[in-house]
This record gives structure tokens, sequence and C-alpha cells, in this order.
């Protein structure tokens, strides 16, 4: 049985103390950042051994790499993707070239995933763009309006399955509003819950069939005055699996965030209690991973079958020249049209 937890790791390979936690804890999938790709033979290696300990040949493997200043993918080895903020601009003079480019760019990341033997990317960032937020969205939005976020994020989420990768939706049920960066403190929104309901939750409701989605650690003061969304069972239950009517896995920012506070054990174990199916920790600090185990649960129930879903959402790849892919991209995102 796996546990209910997403987990990092310290640097470029195992260490010995991680292959036995990891080996002891089975944790349902891992997270990789910069810290751990240096080369794409070494980033293969390593996911060859996560998936060789997990026992599992599909165990999930993530990693962010919207574009722009969310890529753990960087160059000398790697392309770097576009913010998502690139195919918004180019939306405001042509919608069917701008998700042509918007699916082009996330087939091309998903190539560049699967030949390191990574199967989900934690994108796309379907938070609406609100002036008054917090810098944190920033170029990461697909634009300011819910329409436009729905039409950029369903394309690039196809992109991605397209080449066998799955995507996450977040910040469910949105952190666009927030005036403070949740890496840091604790945003608190007083926003009406109606106009959240016919703003901010629309992208998340009406892609609310993504395989996977990741919340936001934001209190929505109208629902619930007390908690952040990631350890709120009111808001998970009447708003992300009710109003918005996501059925599919549910994981938790990083519990390592400052928005939240108390050990990691209660972070964790308040985060899957609320109603997250899993949580995910980032940093790799072994003495941190002990305490958030202390705090999980085995993945079992109505969670198991969500993740077991997501998972069955992997298709091989379909056909995709990437020399040609990066051509065709650079011509739209200088001014080129769609095909039609």
């Amino acid at each position: 049985m796996n546990s209910a937890l997403i987990l990092g790791l310290s640097g470029l390979a195992l260490t010995p103390e991680e292959r036995a936690f990891f080996a002891e804890l089975q944790p349902w999938g891992f997270i990789l950042f910069k810290r751990n790709c240096e080369s794409k033979e070494q980033v293969l290696r390593l996911t060859d051994e996560l998936r060789a300990l997990s026992g599992r040949s599909n165990v999930p493997i993530l990693i962010d790499q919207e574009g722009g200043r969310v890529a753990r993918l960087r160059p000398p080895v790697w392309r770097l993707p576009p913010p998502a903020w690139t195919f918004a601009e180019i939306y405001e003079r042509d919608v069917e070239t701008a998700e042509e480019a918007a699916a082009l760019n996330s087939r091309l990341i998903a190539a560049e995933l699967r030949e390191i033997g990574v199967n989900v990317s934690c994108s796309p960032c379907i938070d609406l763009l609100h002036d008054e937020g917090h810098g944190i969205i920033g170029d990461r939005a697909l634009g300011r309006e819910p329409h436009q976020i729905v039409q950029l994020a369903r394309a690039v989420a196809e992109g991605l399955m397209d080449g066998g990768v799955l995507p996450v939706i977040k910040h469910i049920p949105g952190h666009g509003r927030a005036k403070s960066d949740s890496h840091e403190e604790l945003p608190v929104l007083e926003a009406p819950h109606e106009e959240l309901s016919r703003s901010d939750f629309v992208p998340f409701r009406s892609l609310n069939d993504m395989p996977m989605a990741m919340t936001a650690h934001v209190v929505y003061t109208a629902i619930d005055d007390e908690r952040c969304a990631t350890w709120s069972s009111r808001l998970i239950h009447s708003v992300i699996r009710g109003e918005i009517g996501f059925d599919g896995l549910l994981m938790s920012d990083d519990v390592g965030m400052n928005a939240l506070t108390g050990g990691f054990d209660e972070r964790t174990y308040r985060a899957l209690v609320a109603g997250c199916d899993v949580a995910l920790h980032c940093s790799g600090d072994m003495g941190e991973m002990a305490e958030v185990a202390k705090g999980s649960r085995t993945l079992e129930g109505d969670a198991a079958r969500r993740a077991e879903a997501a998972l069955d959402r992997i298709a091989p790849p379909s056909d995709f020249d990437p020399e040609q892919g990066a051509a065709r991209l650079a011509h739209l995102i200088s001014g080129g049209t769609a095909i039609v």
C-alpha cells in the first residue's frame, strides 16, 4: 500500500538513507526540482531508480515546468519555455493562434519530460490575473478573463496529455486575488462567495474533468474564515468537490510553505483529514520528511480510486517531431497565424 504523499529528494541521486526511507514508506509519488536535474542522462537514471524502488512503472514523478520563472529544467541542457502570459498576449491578436501555440508549447514540454522519465507536469496555473493580486502569479497567468483562461488552459492540458504527461490544474479554487505570497505567509481573501463563483472559480469548474489539481494555501473568508483551502473540509467538500465539481486527484500545495503553521506532521494530517487525497512535501529534507510521514496515512478508499483514475489517463504519446514543433512555435510567437 502507498502512503498518501508526494515527496521531494535532496540531490542528483538517491542517498542510502532516502532509498531505505522511500522503500519502507512507499509514497504515492515524487517531485523533482532544479537541484535534482543536471543532465538528461542523470535525471533518467534517477527516475528509473524511483520506478524500480516503488515497483510501479507508472509511479507519478512530478515537476514544475510551467515556463518562464517557474521552470525547473533550464538551459543550457533544456529549452526554457515561455511564460504563460505569452499566450495571453497572442490571444489578444488571434484566439486560434494562441490556442495552437499553447498546445504546441505543452507538447514540446511533454516530449522533454517523457525523455527523462517524468510523467506529471504541475501546470497549467489557471488562476485569474488580478491587478490587486500579489506578483507571485503575474506572468504565470493565462489571462484576466475566465473564458480566455479556460480556452488556453485546455489547450495546455491537452498538449501535455497528447505527449503522455498528466497536467495538474492549480491553485484550486483560485490564488489570483491573494495579496500575499503563500510561500511566505498565509493570504486571507475577503471577496464575496458570489463574486468568486462567477470569476475565479470558473476556470476550475470548466476544467473539472482534469485528472489532478493542487490546492491553494489561501483563506476564503466568505466560505471558511478560519482555515485555508488546504485545511478546510468545508471548502474542499462544498466548493472543490461540490460547486466546482472536481472529482480528480486533489493534492495539497507544498506543506512546507510558510502559509502553514505547526509541525510537519500536523500540517500533513490536517490536509489529509480536510479532504486532500495526497499531501505534497517538496524540500527533500530528511528530518522534515520523517515528520511528514508521521502525519500521513495509507492511500485508500475514494482517494485511492481517484489516484488510480488519474494514472489511467497516462497514454502513449502521439506522433510528434520536436524540431518541427519548436520551429512552428517560434513562428507563432513571432507573429505567425494558426493552421486553419
